[in-house]
């Protein structure tokens, strides 16, 4: 099909879906009604009960690997999202290893690990947006700098935020007519040398979409844009059988429910919500507070797990609103209400050194903490 038709139909479907828009706030506010801040004493655990962290250093893999027999397996955990991106040594694009990859011996030791405890193990490269980092640009956009979204925008000396130029972090142009051949063996090859049935492709935070630097985005809906990019991730997936997971903000409008410019989207992208396939799960994530989103979600038929990070009580209170709607919704409905994924942003090494309680300083890891209140509530 040519590019230009199937985002002609994307259009069309967002033309039929933006009149179902006007129920959002009114679902919004039923969820924040129905979801007292209740115990959840008596209740069926959440199906999924996750964990998302960055993947251990080549160096770090046999305590990794302690760290699940011992702690994630006696938790509960049965979901685990491994942040790789570039930190794995690809036969299929040896240009694009990082430093101190894990080698293939490294992922099969944590598989083994996993599928002993029955932990689901996804991979995550992240596509689309966070391909550059302060002032430096990301391994994709270093080798292949013709695939950037914004050329002419030029990484500060110091980087500062805000800057003039919205500059965060870059992204690749979904039209460029080369993109998808490379990122897409990354993707096969990190499913399958982790034997994964799913993905999670980030998606996150993509401030940077239908620019009017890029010669084939500029003029184009971001809605359109980003539903199409998340089509196409998926559809690839879909066909050897495997699932895509992606981070739910760009799917939220950060102005109308005043979530704001971070946790929801400002650059028109939340549109995109009525035109993704049904298929994908979303990790809807708040760390502020325990915003009722997931009901935004599974009201348009899409599953979703509640990602909390760093305040205890944000988290203990996402288990709680997770379980209480599942409690009170249709059959149908409580299947989209998945469960919880714990998010920590730093490297594996300081996750290993907090839940061991190295230091004084680990044993006050706010993220960690959050963790362990977390795996007691669900």
């Amino acid at each position: 099909m040519p590019v230009g038709y199937g985002y002609t139909i994307l259009n069309f479907k967002l033309y039929l879906q933006m009149k179902k828009s006007v129920f959002l706030g009114a679902l919004l506010l039923m969820a924040t009604l129905v979801i007292p801040a209740v115990e959840a004493a008596g209740q069926e655990f959440v199906p999924v009960r996750g964990l998302c962290v960055a993947a251990p250093a080549h160096d770090d893999v046999g305590e990794f690997v302690a760290l699940i027999d011992k702690e994630l397996a006696p938790a509960g955990v049965n979901t685990l999202i491994l942040r790789v991106d570039f930190g794995y040594r690809f036969t299929s694009r040896p240009e694009l290893v990082g430093e101190n990859p894990l080698e293939k011996q490294d992922v099969k030791s944590i598989v083994h690990a996993c599928r002993k405890h029955g932990i689901r193990l996804i991979p995550q490269i992240n596509l689309l947006g966070h391909q550059s980092w302060s002032t430096k640009p990301g391994k994709l956009l270093e080798v292949y700098p013709q695939f950037d979204e914004t050329p002419k925008v030029a990484f500060p000396e110091e980087y500062k935020w805000p800057n003039p130029d919205g500059l965060y972090c870059k992204s690749y142009c979904p039209l460029h007519p080369e993109v998808h051949a490379v990122v897409f063996d990354l993707v096969d090859e990190i499913t399958e040398v982790f034997e994964a049935d799913a993905f999670h492709a980030g998606m996150d935070e993509v401030f940077y979409i239908a620019h009017p630097d890029c010669p084939r985005c500029q003029g184009h809906d971001p809605a359109v844009l980003f539903a199409g990019e998340v089509t196409k991730i998926q559809n690839h997936l879909g066909a050897s059988g495997k699932e895509l997971w992606i981070w739910g903000d760009r799917l939220i409008d950060g102005k109308t429910t005043g979530i704001g410019l971070w946790e929801g989207s400002y650059n028109h992208t939340h549109r995109a919500i009525d035109l993704i396939p049904k298929e994908v799960m979303i990790c809807d994530w708040h760390y502020e507070q325990a915003h009722p989103t997931p009901v935004l979600f599974a009201s348009k038929g899409l599953r979703v797990v509640a990602c909390p990070w760093n305040k205890p009580e944000v988290g203990v209170a996402q288990v709680k609103m997770m379980n209480l709607l599942r409690e009170n919704s249709s059959r149908v409905m409580k299947e989209k209400f998945a469960g919880m994924v714990h998010t920590y942003w730093s490297s594996a090494r300081n996750f290993m050194d907090a839940m061991a309680g190295k230091t004084e300083k680990a044993r006050q890891d706010p993220s960690m903490l959050t963790f362990r209140e977390l795996i007691k509530s669900w």
